[in-house]
């Protein structure tokens, strides 16, 4: 039995990778040339595919005689709404491609979304459900969308959907920007104070995507996968400060014109220097919400599935990462 990871070199995708290798199965991890996989190369049982996902052929002979497909590459930031469709939306066709000629062996196709597609949760603080959901607010939520779209429509394919809102933990590089900042003591706002929010520690979302791979499940099947214990902003700052050991003694609360006056300019500087960067006009629609709050209780009935760590502690356990890799 092998599964094909794609996005390993990633933060998710390589707790993914870890937990199937672990578990003693195959896995085969398509990358890029220019990827880093050393920390894949610690791993056994891991068998390398040059390519990428939107490399047609190169997904087609990665996916030869896998039983299962966990698809987590994708586009957090990008330098335009067609990348975003190229990578996450065409990328995912490419899979679907791939899995219509593994149907003899193929078990699971796993597919990583996001809970970008579902929408904020709104002033009721009500969690986004299946079948709940407003239209999502970004050109990442779009494209992630018409990816879910594309594999629902391939009925052939046995497939499963996992909708993760923001997920953290070590070999994460997006929120590390947020932990230097607390131990430097200076906090800028960009997001409402009260506002509450999902969250998943990483090896727990990757735990939940190898479950998916076996429980047995009705095709197609979407759910939403988080911790069980939303948290607002303020409280999330709070276990940051604990966890790194240092107060953010000067917060700044930005109001949101300011924001998107800094997005304005992050977007000249990421298309002067040719780089996909995070804060854009876009972005705003998202940091101006006032909350992510999904329900993940179907996911853990479905999967046989529980988290196992909270925020509290998943931002220990990744402070002390981030100090003893050296990056915080």
């Amino acid at each position: 039995m092998t599964i094909l990871v794609t996005g390993a070199s990633g933060f998710l995708g390589s707790h993914i990778a870890e937990q199937l290798s672990a578990s003693g199965r195959n896995v085969r991890v398509l990358v890029r040339p220019s990827s880093n996989t050393k920390f894949l190369e610690t791993l056994s049982n891991v068998e390398f595919a040059p390519g990428s996902v939107e490399d047609k052929a190169s997904v087609l002979k990665a996916a030869e005689g896998v039983t299962g497909i966990i698809h987590a590459a994708g586009l957090v930031k990008a330098k335009s709404a067609d990348e975003f469709r190229r990578i996450n939306t065409e990328g995912t066709e490419n899979l679907i491609a791939a899995a219509k000629k593994q149907l003899g062996t193929l078990k699971r196709f796993v597919l990583v979304s996001s809970q970008a597609v579902g929408g904020p949760s709104g002033l009721d603080r009500t969690p986004v459900r299946i079948g709940s959901e407003t239209e999502p607010v970004t050109a990442y939520g779009r494209s992630k969308l018409a990816a879910e779209r594309a594999l629902l429509a391939a009925t052939e394919v046995p497939s499963v959907i996992l909708r993760p809102p923001a997920i953290y933990g070590p070999r994460d590089g997006e929120v590390l920007i947020f932990f230097k900042s607390v131990s430097k003591g200076v906090l800028p706002l960009t997001n409402p104070i009260g506002a509450m929010y999902s969250m998943i520690y990483g090896p727990d979302c990757a735990a939940a995507c190898v479950a998916a791979l076996d429980a047995d499940l009705p095709s197609s099947s979407v759910f939403y996968v988080e911790d069980g214990v939303p948290i607002s902003f303020e409280n999330m700052i709070r276990a940051v400060e604990e966890a790194v050991g240092k107060r953010a003694w000067l917060r700044i609360p930005l109001p949101q014109r300011v924001v998107r006056g800094a997005a304005l300019l992050s977007q000249a500087y990421g298309k002067l220097t040719d780089r996909a960067v995070m804060l854009t006009l876009d972005k705003c629609n998202e940091l101006h919400a006032d909350g992510w709050l999904c329900d993940g209780a179907p996911a853990r009935q479905a999967l046989g599935w529980e988290p196992r760590v909270n925020f509290e502690e998943g931002v220990k356990l990744t402070a002390r990462w981030y100090k003893n890799e050296g990056w915080l």
